[in-house]
């Protein structure tokens, strides 16, 4: 899998409501190996597990174009905004870094775990003095 990540995805959102704020696209490919990998734990009933935001986003997207939950290969543009209320249809696990406040990064892992969850998450990380962003400190949430 390879999505090709831009500023894009660090730009804080300045816009009150949500769904206003632009999610530029970003060129992402799932190779026919990856993708059967993903069927066939899912098939199986297995976990399937993203090593970060850019993961999720690539395989979300490219959820929408596969028929009964599985994957097909894929290329093509990642543009979605995922925020809470978001239903995942790949991704059973992630793991991730801790993100900046009003990144479209923060919406998404709270759209997955609760922001109540990640929020109780980020008090501790603070008090323990992790570090945040993309060379920081990494959580685990199933």
């Amino acid at each position: 899998m390879t999505l090709h990540v831009g500023l894009n995805t660090f730009r804080p959102v300045h816009v009150e409501d949500i769904l206003k704020h632009t999610i530029f696209p970003e060129y992402g490919v799932i190779s026919a190996e990856v993708a059967a990998q993903i069927n066939q734990a899912k098939t199986e009933g297995r976990r399937v597990i993203c090593v970060g935001t850019t993961s999720v986003r690539l395989v979300e997207s490219a959820a929408h174009t596969g028929k009964g939950g599985l994957l097909r290969p894929w290329d093509g543009w990642v543009n979605d905004f995922i925020y809470p209320g978001y239903q995942f249809k790949v991704t059973d696990a992630l793991i991730t870094n801790f993100h900046l406040p009003k990144s479209t990064l923060l919406m998404l892992v709270s759209a997955f775990a609760g922001k109540e969850l990640i929020f109780k998450a980020y008090r501790e990380a603070i008090e323990q003095e992790y570090r945040f962003y993309s060379f920081g400190d990494a959580m685990l949430i199933l």
